[in-house]
């Protein structure tokens, strides 16, 4: 009775800004799903949960490191996103934690059974390229939605340890973070640009 999010969250994608641009006028409806077999929460639109900084820094280092075949970022901007995750596949939940644990086992089972080696997770401590994990996600979304296809995955919801510890033993990292990734492109109800803040305002 608690599963399915009805309230409404901020999401922030980094980008060009000319597909920021033409996303918030309407001359383009929806983004592209990601599809890299490495991606960490599967085949989705990726969104940084209420961090527009990260956002933009990602589109900078896309920019620096020109990883994105697909689109070519010229001047970093921050596409915000307003969002209803609907039914969500969330990792914060001990529910889907213990789900995809058991998945992962019968996923096992059967490459096993049928000589197949399953993908790992590579790309130093930070395992930037997840295989596995995008692997038991997408195939967790589609057993969802082929067996109980009222009940399909909207969404799906992680937090992420990233980059070096704040302070030494510290339980917090640089680039800790909660990522989005949106499978029902319904669930995204509007695209904005990013305003600045008024620092003239004052309470009287």
């Amino acid at each position: 009775m608690y599963k399915t999010r009805d309230n409404l969250i901020f999401g922030f994608h980094g980008c060009d800004e000319t597909l920021c641009d033409k996303l918030v006028s309407g001359q383009i409806t929806a983004l592209n799903y990601s599809e890299n077999s490495y991606d960490w929460l599967g085949k989705g639109m990726y969104f940084w949960e209420n961090d527009p900084e990260r956002a933009l820094e990602w589109a900078e280092n896309l920019k620096k490191c020109n990883q994105n075949k697909n689109q070519k970022i010229i001047k970093p901007a921050v596409l915000g996103a307003v969002i209803c995750l609907g039914n969500c596949l969330d990792f914060l939940e001990q529910e889907n934690l213990k789900k995809l644990k058991n998945h992962y086992n019968q996923v096992k089972d059967d490459f096993a059974k049928n000589g197949i080696e399953l993908p790992q997770n590579t790309g130093g401590k930070d395992l930037y390229r997840r295989e596995l994990d995008c692997l038991l996600i997408n195939s967790l979304v589609a057993k969802q939605r082929e067996e109980c296809p009222e009940e399909a995955y909207d969404s799906v919801r992680g937090v992420f340890f990233e980059g070096s510890e704040l302070y030494p033993t510290s339980g917090f990292r640089e680039k800790d973070h909660i990522q989005i990734s949106i499978i029902n492109p319904n669930c995204i109800k509007a695209f904005f640009k990013l305003r600045k803040e008024d620092k003239k305002y004052k309470l009287v």
